[in-house]
């Protein structure tokens, strides 16, 4: 005679969440949502924009790549993937490795607006894609030479789009901005939120 089922039989299995970054500050503001263990699974994919391509397409297309990319690993998971790009007009700008980089950045950002595009991608263990994007508007004060130097002193810009982290002392360079703070960052968190609840993850 078969065994009845016991009750965590019948318990729903809760798909494990994957975040597709290596980046702390990504992980940092996920688990202001109340997720601080997801699973890391840093992506490596060409992040070169492709010829033509705006700041606000390259942004997305690259949030799903990394959501594939995961996914192609940890086929049962939620994945959650994200890209951050600063745009000047029709410009990308890269994200900074080395001084030289960083500084022409900076030097174009000064006294000026830009746009910071931040893009989510949540891909769900049955295939669907679910996305977002915020688009905040960022202007610079207007840097003195002494200022840039001192930032790039500090090493903050190193791998960060448009070569500066406004989580950090290049905050000081904002005069204003209008949108997600969060974004910038790196993971617009009203987004985030947004996509995840609507792929079944449980968030407050």
């Amino acid at each position: 005679m078969a065994a009845a089922p016991s009750a965590s039989d019948n318990r729903e299995v809760v798909p494990e969440i994957v975040l597709a970054s290596a980046s702390p500050r990504r992980r940092e503001l996920l688990a202001r949502l109340g997720i601080a263990s997801p699973r890391i699974l840093a992506t490596d994919i060409d992040e070169s924009p492709l010829p033509g391509e705006l700041p606000r397409a390259h942004a997305v297309r690259l949030a799903a790549g990394k959501a594939r990319a995961a996914a192609a690993q940890v086929p049962d998971a939620v994945i959650l993937a994200g890209d951050t790009v600063v745009g000047v007009g029709r410009r990308i700008l890269p994200k900074a490795e080395d001084e030289q980089t960083a500084r022409a950045c900076l030097a174009l950002l000064s006294g000026r607006r830009h746009r910071v595009f931040s893009a989510i991608a949540v891909l769900s263990p049955d295939g669907t894609l679910r996305e977002a994007l915020s688009e905040t508007i960022v202007r610079f004060k207007r840097l003195e030479p002494a200022e840039i130097e001192a930032y790039i002193a500090g090493g903050e810009w190193h791998g960060k789009a448009g070569g500066y982290a406004i989580q950090g002392s290049a905050e000081g360079f904002c005069a204003w901005l209008a949108g997600s703070h969060s974004g910038v960052v790196g993971l617009p968190l009203y987004e985030t939120r947004r996509l995840l609840r609507a792929a079944g993850v449980t968030i407050a």
